[in-house]
């Protein structure tokens, strides 16, 4: 994760300056677009563990290799849905980007789109095979290879866009990868887990018991898509390539801040649905659930707080320094407008899961529906009037109305998650973090600084601080254990040689 993360940091400023800014933008704005077909989906993903997690129980072999063949089928049907719509949209961008684009980036944006749809509609039926990787929490070769993947597409990007590729290479490079990275799967699902593809009849119901718990996850898909991406999307529409690219890169540091959590709460996945399906009894189940929500909640929290308060302190300066001056202001409010409200769902998305596992889902996906047509709604309006930073203020008003008030009283009053004390445990590790923020004031608001080397120092120095108060005040012992047990292992093997 670390080793993505730092790729990303270098790598991005890196194609900014080679595509420009316009191109940058475009580049976005396509990938969004497409992006958004993958509501297709339909939650069926989640719908695979939890089906998985009770035949395993029952250990029936059978009945998982029949499990395999029809979400297999499922996402063959979908990926030629996509690929359809898709090309829909290469033929019809008007469409989408009305007169936001000049010939030329329409031109350019019908062979990205083209490139895109074709990854995308390979891509739902390969996700079969992650799927079943991480139903079997085989994590570690999922993160090696997506380490492997996150190394190797920018090596082999820079070099074309060197050579005057430029985006196009991009995009041919990402469809590369992910082939070569679906048939890793591939080969790992059916020699190493010995998993089997039956296409025989299904057991009796299924199949609308299945679709019965999907519609609603689908409705999180559409949302979450709406979320992510339409932001960028409307303001190609009404704002130009520009535009996105200012949003783009305030967006790109939120999407870095968004995979720290969800890194840590997705491996949880099966492990919640195997509590469900193993204790039957209701308080007991609820009070494993509320520990484990309240334990990875404080980690996350622990590890965005350093982040979130670190671009407070440090991200004007350093997105002028990271991807140019003309990104400076705007992108910096955009990042915060993403980041600081989006700590409330992230620090709590193990609930997500719980909701799944217990098929209490209605409720958030109704609720999340709501908000992403009220963000729609604010989004045109205020991106006409303040541009990337209008676009930013509709999904930050969104994530504080539906995920600060109306998801905490749900978890609380519907799945009796014990929220109070999740509350409790979050405002003490903030006020014992307050001698960390204070000193990141003091550097934000007196001390001058305006090259790389002297932010880098300073940024170190504050995290640093916050460490040391982390370990000495905020963290209780079982977080000390899991900060220092490893780098006690590596110093026994040390003195060990």
């Amino acid at each position: 994760m670390a080793l993505g993360i730092i790729i990303g940091l270098t790598y991005t400023p890196v194609m900014i300056r080679l595509l420009g800014k316009s191109e940058y933008g475009l580049y976005n704005t396509v990938t969004s677009t497409i992006s958004m077909l993958s509501i297709l989906s339909l939650g069926f993903n989640s719908s695979y563990v939890r089906y998985y997690a009770r035949y395993r129980k029952d250990r029936d072999e059978n009945k998982i290799w029949s499990l395999n063949g029809l979400f297999l089928i499922i996402f063959t049907v979908i990926g030629a849905v996509a690929l359809a719509c898709g090309l829909f949209l290469t033929n019809h961008l008007d469409l989408v980007f009305d007169k936001g684009l000049t010939p030329e980036e329409y031109s350019l944006a019908r062979i990205l789109m083209l490139l895109l749809t074709i990854n995308l509609s390979l891509s739902f039926p390969m996700s079969v095979f992650s799927t079943i990787i991480s139903a079997n929490e085989r994590f570690v070769f999922l993160k090696l290879i997506g380490m492997i993947k996150s190394v190797l597409s920018p090596l082999v990007s820079l070099p074309l866009l060197l050579m005057g590729f430029r985006s196009v290479g991009l995009v041919v490079i990402i469809l590369i990868l992910h082939v070569v990275n679906d048939f890793i799967c591939i080969y790992y699902v059916i020699i190493k887990l010995h998993n089997k593809f039956a296409f025989s009849r299904t057991e009796p119901g299924l199949l609308g018991d299945l679709f019965g718990f999907t519609v609603f996850l689908a409705i999180n898909i559409i949302v979450d898509q709406i979320n992510t991406n339409v932001d960028r999307v409307l303001l190609g529409r009404y704002q130009g390539t520009g535009a996105v690219a200012v949003y783009a890169v305030g967006a790109s540091l939120f999407g870095h801040y968004q995979h720290l959590s969800t890194a840590i709460s997705g491996v949880f996945t099966p492990r919640i649905h195997r509590i469900y399906n193993e204790e039957p009894e209701e308080d007991s189940r609820n009070t494993v659930l509320s520990r484990l929500f309240v334990r990875v909640g404080r980690i996350q929290f622990l590890l965005l707080a350093l982040v979130a308060s670190g671009m407070l302190f440090f991200g004007r300066k350093f997105i002028t320094l990271w991807a140019g001056s003309e990104y400076g202001t705007e992108s910096y409010y955009v990042a915060l407008l993403l980041i600081l409200p989006a700590t409330i769902p992230l620090i709590q998305n193990l609930g997500i899961e719980i909701q799944r596992a217990a098929n209490k889902h209605r409720f958030r996906s109704i609720a999340y529906l709501i908000m992403a047509f009220a963000n729609i709604i604010m989004t045109i309006f205020l991106c006409q009037l303040y541009g990337a930073v209008g676009a930013a203020i509709g999904t930050a008003i969104s994530y504080i109305l539906v995920n600060g008030i109306v998801m905490n009283l749900y978890y609380f009053k519907k799945l009796h998650i014990n929220i109070p004390l999740f509350w409790k445990n979050i405002m003490r590790i903030v006020i014992r973090l307050l001698p960390a923020f204070a000193v990141g004031t003091v550097i934000w608001r007196f001390v001058e600084y305006s090259s790389v080397p002297t932010m880098l120092l300073l940024i170190l120095a504050y995290t640093v601080v916050y460490l040391v108060c982390a370990l000495t005040l905020a963290m209780n012992q079982e977080e000390r254990n899991l900060v220092l047990s490893p780098l006690k292992r590596i110093k026994a093997r040390i003195e060990k040689k």
